[in-house]
């Protein structure tokens, strides 16, 4: 196995070179993913007759894996963080590969809880690479560019679902082999056609849980929490109360993601010049906004013109997240990167082992009542945004470091 300092890969083809794995890694976890996603409302419905509770109990078992992410820390001291990304994406393609052969309860958690493992890793792992392999000052645009190529690959996926799922009275098993399987082989490719690339900063093997974050960590905890709400119940509202098809859902879908590439550079840039404050405050508002407006379907019996229009709005807003990466860069020593990748998905998995949960049952008395704590949390978000200093850097991680600087533990 070839092993390529950072620094010499600007003479490797421009195929061969660290940040287009990133994106061709970018591009093919999303098509496994999101088609999953697209079909997983119907699919469970149409197959297991889930109501509001067994969707909560699924994505809580989906969520565990996410909340043992602090397990790559483990894994890292075997493997090379590459190899265990890549690895990881292939899990997720096969999982998804065989969703449809397990159309029971017990057979859909227990695939979805492989799937699970190998999104999350490959997630962890990926936001390391990318912190590690991309400079500071392109970070924000760069991220944005990736998101977009994520967005971009999904995008292919939906107008294939779109114009085949009922011209070709397609399957949800054709459907999830296909995609699944084209995730899966992409990895395999990754795997041998890449070098193994070596950072100039060796990251620690070992848990790091360091005071001086502690804000990142508690931005991570409440999107964590804000961002179950929304994955777990706006889509299934669609049809649950609206009574949308697959093709409907994934049209949906469709229109996000579209939206999603043309916004994420620009996000980006917006980042790079705002600052991480500024975006995450703006993001934050408008999330209590659609978050209300949500509620307001319920309260109101707003149509499904205006939900699907918060659905697409509100993925524009989770755009902006990558500040939150960025921000961490920002005030991270370079060796902590890889283990505090693993800490904060643990963190930021937390209320998802038992929110979906739990939220669940209180869907099946109040829905409203469900997005009305989503925009609290939301709430919670923007006062801890706006501890964010506007220059962050080590030593300068809040706006309270001058007068209460934080140790270097």
């Amino acid at each position: 196995m070839r092993i390529v300092p950072l620094a010499d890969a600007r003479s490797l083809p421009f195929w061969r070179r660290p940040v287009t794995l990133l994106f061709l890694m970018a591009a093919a976890m999303p098509v496994a993913f999101a088609t999953w996603s697209a079909l997983l409302n119907n699919f469970v419905v149409d197959v297991a007759d889930f109501d509001g509770s067994d969707i909560g109990w699924l994505h809580t078992v989906r969520e565990i894996p996410g909340f043992l992410a602090i397990g790559v820390i483990a894994l890292l001291m075997l493997f090379r963080e590459q190899v265990l990304g890549l690895v990881a994406l292939g899990v997720l393609g096969v999982a998804t590969a065989l969703t449809a052969q397990f159309p029971s309860m017990g057979g859909i958690l227990t695939i979805t809880m492989l799937s699970s493992i190998g999104f999350h890793y490959f997630e962890t792992v990926n936001q390391s690479l990318q912190l590690q392999w991309i400079d500071r000052q392109r970070a924000p645009q760069m991220l944005g560019w990736i998101m977009a190529a994520g967005s971009g690959a999904t995008l292919a996926a939906y107008v294939l679902i779109v114009l085949t799922w009922e011209s070709f009275d397609l399957g949800y098993n054709f459907v999830y082999m296909v995609s699944g399987g084209f995730t899966a082989l992409v990895a395999l490719f990754c795997y041998l056609a890449y070098p193994q690339f070596e950072s100039p900063h060796p990251q620690l093997r070992q848990m790091v849980l360091r005071r001086r974050y502690w804000l990142y960590y508690a931005l991570q905890f409440m999107s964590g929490a804000r961002r179950q709400i929304f994955v777990v119940f706006a889509g299934f509202m669609m049809v649950e109360r609206f009574g949308f098809q697959v093709h409907q859902v994934t049209a949906l879908f469709l229109a996000t993601l579209v939206a999603n590439m043309v916004f994420a550079p620009l996000m980006g840039r917006l980042v790079g010049h705002w600052g991480e404050r500024a975006a995450l405050v703006f993001e934050y508002v408008g999330l209590m906004a659609v978050f209300l407006a949500y509620g307001g379907i319920y309260w109101f019996g707003w149509g499904v013109v205006l939900a699907a229009g918060l659905y697409v709005v509100d993925h524009l807003f989770f755009a902006l997240a990558l500040a939150l990466k960025t921000y961490f860069q920002k005030i991270a020593d370079p060796g902590d990167i890889a283990p505090t990748a693993a800490v904060a998905f643990t963190i930021n998995h937390i209320a998802a082992v038992f929110l979906p949960a739990l939220l669940g049952y209180l869907w099946l008395v109040s829905p409203a009542g469900v997005f009305a704590l989503a925009a609290g949390m939301a709430g919670v978000s923007l006062i801890l945004a706006l501890m964010i200093p506007r220059h962050p850097g080590p030593g300068n991680e809040t706006i309270f470091a001058r007068v209460m600087p934080a140790p270097a533990e």
